[in-house]
This record gives structure tokens, sequence and C-alpha cells, in this order.
């Protein structure tokens, strides 16, 4: 039964199938703190809930940024 629902695009899915950016604290970068903050920009919650391919797009989106911010 499709009973959780991606933040981003709204879609329904299974709650086995949920994805936060709790997940991103085992990337080697951006630091976790550093993700943490980003999407508090976003107003993204740690514990809100993604799909699959909205939470990549997020990981790219994240990852990006950080390193824009250390080349400055």
């Amino acid at each position: 039964m499709k009973n959780a629902q991606c933040k981003k695009c709204l879609s329904k899915f299974n709650e086995k199938d949920i994805y936060t950016i709790q997940q991103f604290q085992y990337r080697k970068n951006p630091p976790y703190a550093w993700t943490v903050e980003f999407f508090r920009n976003l107003e993204v919650d740690e514990w809100d809930s993604f799909c699959e391919k909205c939470i990549m797009i997020y990981s790219k989106k994240s990852f990006e940024a950080w390193e824009n911010d250390s080349r400055n």
C-alpha cells in the first residue's frame, strides 16, 4: 500500500522506500552538518520523506552547492 508521500513531487510510494536527508550522513562530502544547514535553507527537515528520484536530485544539488562553496 502506498501510504508515504514525497515532500518534493508529492507522489505516493511505499513506506519501505522512504528516503530522508539523514542518508547523506554516510557520504564523504559534503559534511553532514553542512548538508543539514543547506537543506534547512530549503525548508527541508531531516525527517521529511522523499522518493528515490527526488532524493537523488537533492543529492546532486547539495553536492554541487558544496563544491561551489568550497571553491570560494
